[in-house]
């Protein structure tokens, strides 16, 4: 019986490894992800002083990263950044990592898109998921023109 308690103990101490091994690289999978994140412009600027952009309509999504309908909105907001670049500034402000800005904006839920005119006035604001057409429609009808969206399968 001792052997068998041994060989259990070596057995499970091998499992216990192959999976703390499997969390370490899927940690540092998700700490690259966000690395790569913290340094990407635009969509997801650092500098927020000069918000919102005087001479060009502007859309600011206040959100989380870790908020659920945030992390559902970012592969729209990537995709908007792209398609309005040079006629629309698309930002998106994590306000947890970035309080003052909530307050900055009057923020009362997450995420919530607000748009400005070139004049730098607020026209519209949103509480909520908002989809692609949705944002469309908005920038559409404070004139900027609708771009080529591709949609991917």
């Amino acid at each position: 019986m001792i052997e068998n308690e041994s060989d259990w103990r070596k057995e499970h101490l091998k499992k216990r490894k192959f999976y703390l091994m499997r969390l370490n690289k899927t940690a540092l999978s998700i700490w690259m992800v966000v690395f790569v994140l913290s340094f990407t412009a635009g969509a997801f600027a650092d500098d927020f002083s000069n918000l919102p952009v005087k001479g060009m309509a502007t859309m600011i999504d206040l959100g989380a990263k870790k908020c659920i309908p945030c992390k559902m909105m970012a592969p729209i907001m990537e995709k908007m950044e792209k398609a309005y670049k040079g006629k629309a500034h698309i930002i998106f402000i994590d306000v947890w990592e970035n309080r003052d800005q909530a307050k900055r904006f009057n923020l009362r839920a997450i995420p919530t898109q607000i748009f400005f005119n070139e004049q730098g006035e607020e026209v519209y604001r949103h509480v909520g998921f908002l989809d692609e057409n949705s944002i469309v429609e908005q920038l559409t009808k404070m004139g900027v023109a609708a771009p080529e969206l591709i949609n991917k399968g």
